[in-house]
């Protein structure tokens, strides 16, 4: 059988993110809305539709809200790339979001920092059972597809040695972190968080509010220090953009 996702919403904010998915899609037709080109299609088996929100929080909620009302999507998944802002989390591993947080959302005194005024809440949970079949499908890729997707010469350059999925907190914002201070800072704030990136928390907040499950999927493209601006766009070029097929391809087939 197949997973029970009627219409699947891919989202991601960069071209390399979403490479060869479009190619793979059965009878692709694409539609223009707000400077975004949609395709829809099959993905092995799952009507789905692709999609570019560009970087940032209002391009994503944007993107996902727009997915949601005139597309039809009833699942969302954002893949794309993250620094890691935890030890133990890796470049070239995966990290699933168990939840995500704004942490640039302030608007003390009105509302506590980092609550989403007239929600109540800071914290937004992805959809269990789809975080899941990401999980799934995300260790099935490392423990199969890795070695055969990802050049050994890209393997050794980023030291994919022995890449990990993990699960927990992603944090998100409008700014690009990419140095010791601003990564202690939000360590602090947040002690549990795993990764940072720019798009995720507004398409879990659009998700909260129209009820559509969603889930976000990040590789570690870089330690969010003074590398990373280095080293990022050749590791979603090289490395990054052969998880996301590779992973959604797996997920796909898990039924």
């Amino acid at each position: 059988m197949p997973l029970p996702i009627p219409r699947l919403g891919i989202i991601s904010a960069l071209h390399q993110e979403q490479a060869g998915l479009i190619d793979n899609m059965a009878q692709p037709q694409s539609v223009t809305r707000a400077m975004r080109d949609y395709v829809s299609g099959q993905l092995w088996g799952i009507d789905s539709v692709c999609v570019l929100s560009r970087i940032g929080k209002t391009a994503a909620a944007a993107t996902a809200a727009t997915l949601i009302e005139r597309f039809g999507v009833t699942h969302i998944v954002f893949t794309g790339v993250a620094g890691s802002v935890d030890a133990g989390v890796a470049v070239g591993d995966i990290v699933i979001a168990d939840a995500l947080v704004q942490h640039d959302m302030n608007a003390a005194p009105l509302f506590p920092r980092f609550e989403v005024p007239l929600l109540g809440q800071a914290l937004f949970s992805s959809d269990r059972h789809l975080s899941d079949w990401l999980f799934e499908a995300a260790g099935r890729f490392v423990a199969e597809d890795v070695d055969k997707m990802v050049a050994e010469t890209d393997r050794e350059l980023f030291r994919l040695h022995r890449p990990r999925v993990h699960r927990g907190l992603i944090g998100s914002g409008d700014e690009f972190i990419h140095g010791p201070q601003r990564r202690v800072e939000l360590r602090e704030a947040f002690p549990q968080l795993l990764a940072v990136e720019m798009e995720g928390a507004a398409v879990a907040q659009v998700c909260f509010e129209f009820g559509v499950p969603f889930a976000v999927i990040r590789t570690i493209s870089d330690g969010a220090d003074e590398a990373a601006p280095r080293d990022f766009m050749q590791f979603v070029e090289r490395v990054a953009s052969r998880y996301s097929f590779g992973i959604v391809r797996r997920l796909c087939g898990l039924g």
